[in-house]
This record gives structure tokens, C-alpha cells and sequence, in this order.
């Protein structure tokens, strides 16, 4: 086959037409978003605490007038199902005898039930006391202002786990 002369190459560099593009049409679609009782309670004045234990974190917020306590969408007796939890959860208030005054919206997240159950606690002791600065020294005498800081112990290099080494052998 001949090479093409620069003429030709030239004219269909020239013939050549920008087209645009076609613009793709998107629908939206629009939800319909459900007003719950939560939503509600939220719209409402609150005081906030956040109380945390070993990696869970709660965002306690407290509302004046009884309405119980709702953790993560729930209610506290289905979410920490132990009589034993649901002592620690009810410390706070309970220590304060404030027990159907207040209702308590909480977010928990990370660690274990237990230490859920407990972050929980440390939130709604520190929420308790914004509301009321003459509530600090009972729930200080009961420990429930103080962040317990005992952490699981990070794994070291060499070994099976935090101080478990591997067998040992002389030879």
C-alpha cells in the first residue's frame, strides 16, 4: 500500500466533527422518612454526656420527664438482658433518686455488652451532673464519675499473646 500524502491525512483531520456527548437522564427518587418516637424526643431540649469503658464509647443524652431508657433504638431491658447490666445501667440514676424523672436516649458503640452496660453508666453520671453541679460529690463517693481506664494489653512482638511466650526448649 502507497503512504498517503499529507493532503488527505489534512482533509479528514478538517471533515472530522466534534459531537457532544449524550447527557444521561437520572431519576431521584424521593423517601418518605417515618417520624419515630425518638425522632421526637430528640427535637427536644437534652443535656449530652459521652461515658466510655475499655473501647465502647455511649452518647448519653437526658431529657427532663420519664420516658425510660432507649439504647440504640431500644429499650435498655431488651438490649442489656441481665438483671445484673441492667443494675449498672440504672446506677446512675438510681443513686440520684431521680428514676422516672428523666428519660435517657443513648448511642453505644464498640467493646462488649458488659462494658456497654458500664460506659453507659459513666455517660449518664456525667450528663446528671450538668444538670446539676450538687450531684457531683454523690456520684463521685460512688465511683460512677470516674473513667475506669483498665485496657485489654497490646500483643508484643515474639510472643503468642500479651506475656504468653512460646514454649521454651534448650535444645
Amino acid at each position: 500500500m502507497p503512504p498517503k500524502s499529507p493532503k488527505t491525512v489534512k482533509s479528514k483531520m478538517v471533515k472530522k466533527e466534534v459531537k457532544p456527548r449524550a447527557v444521561k437522564k437520572t431519576a431521584v427518587k424521593v423517601k418518605k422518612i417515618e417520624v419515630t418516637e425518638s425522632a421526637v424526643i430528640s427535637k427536644k431540649k437534652y443535656i449530652e454526656g459521652i461515658g466510655r469503658r475499655k473501647t465502647s464509647t455511649a452518647r448519653v443524652r437526658i431529657f427532663e420527664g420519664g420516658r425510660g431508657i432507649g439504647v440504640n433504638g431500644k429499650d435498655y431491658s431488651v438490649y442489656f438482658p441481665t438483671l445484673e447490666m441492667q443494675k449498672i445501667v440504672e446506677g446512675a440514676l438510681r443513686e440520684m433518686n431521680m428514676d422516672g424523672k428523666f428519660g435517657v436516649e443513648v448511642k453505644i458503640s464498640g467493646g462488649g455488652i458488659h462494658s456497654q452496660a458500664e460506659a453507659l453508666r459513666h455517660g449518664m453520671a456525667r450528663a446528671l451532673v450538668m444538670f446539676n453541679a450538687e450531684f457531683r460529690k454523690r456520684l463521685k463517693k460512688a465511683g460512677y464519675l470516674k473513667r475506669d481506664p483498665r485496657m485489654k494489653e497490646r500483643r508484643k512482638f515474639g510472643l503468642k499473646k500479651a506475656r504468653k511466650a512460646p514454649q521454651w526448649s534448650k535444645r
